[in-house]
């Protein structure tokens, strides 16, 4: 039987937007299921001593990192534009996406809250922005916002940060396959392969 992919990102993370990009494409393709796992990384730093991006704590590292990603996104023929803010907060379009993880929306608003925090430079951390991405890939903002702030709703994506630092991740993307876990966008082939042997 066919392991899934679970696809653990954070939508202040630079390369899940390359990942958040083709996973849902990469993994019917390769007849893998996927799982849609959103998690916080503040929590995740703090726990390993960082109280900000090690993009920003290593300024040497994040240069690298924003020419990394215009080749990468050139390659992968997404638009890209450096945000005006790094990182940006996200809690509201982090809590829809853990909530609604099994709606066969979560992909299209996942790669569009993408999409407009690394192409359209959007304020993701407003939730007037949040809400008007959930109207434009037609679903009701105030429904989808309600049950994702309910107690119950904030509890997934808490108990999901939780899981994450239980089970080890470091970073975003990840993806854990059968218990294994494959760190970085370009691990997405690699964590498919497991799974298609598991």
């Amino acid at each position: 039987m066919v392991k899934p992919v679970e696809f653990w990102f954070e939508f202040a993370s630079t390369y899940s937007y390359l990942s958040a990009a083709r996973v849902e494409d990469a993994c019917a393709e390769a007849g893998v299921p996927l799982v849609w796992r959103s998690f916080l990384l503040g929590p995740v730093f703090g726990a390993q001593g960082m109280n900000d991006s090690p993009f920003n704590m290593y300024p040497v590292k994040g240069a690298y990192m924003w020419t990394d990603m215009e080749r990468c996104c050139a390659d992968l023929g997404l638009s890209f534009v450096k945000p005006s803010s790094f990182p940006r907060g996200s809690l509201l379009a982090a809590r829809i996406a853990a909530a609604h993880g099994d709606a066969p929306w979560v992909g299209a608003f996942v790669r569009a809250v993408y999409h407009a925090n690394f192409a359209d430079d959007r304020d993701i951390a407003d939730d007037a922005v949040v809400a008007a991405i959930v109207d434009e890939i037609g679903q009701d903002s105030a429904a989808v916002i309600a049950a994702a702030t309910t107690p119950e709703g904030k509890a997934v994506l808490r108990g999901a940060t939780e899981e994450a630092l239980e089970r080890g991740l470091f970073g975003a993307p990840s993806f854990i396959v059968d218990g294994a876990m494959f760190w970085g966008n370009d691990r997405l082939e690699q964590a498919l392969a497991h799974a298609r042997a598991a």
